[in-house]
């Protein structure tokens, strides 16, 4: 389910795998590796749950980031985990 009400989609667990192994590839072609620290900056939606499990699948350690935040807070927190990545 998503922030609005009414707002939700649907997803098999073949359909969420799919998508996973995707993006653990894109993650990978960018150079992305085991140990890798990863900031994600996106609102409640499929892609950041997506995300996160191509994180943990490659073993790259992730920090969510809630998307309301200013860019002052988002700087601070990308600084403070030393990311190599930020996922918008």
């Amino acid at each position: 389910e998503g922030n609005e009400p009414g707002d939700s989609a649907k997803i098999t667990y073949n359909e969420l795998l799919h998508k996973v192994c995707q993006f653990a590839n894109v993650l990978r072609s960018q150079g992305v590796k085991k140990g890798d620290r990863i900031s994600i900056y996106m609102p409640m939606i499929l892609e950041l749950v997506v995300a996160m499990l191509a994180c943990a699948r490659i073993g790259a350690l992730h920090s969510v980031v809630f998307a309301g935040f200013s860019a002052d807070s988002l700087c601070e927190r990308i600084l403070d985990c030393g990311c190599s990545l930020l996922l918008t």
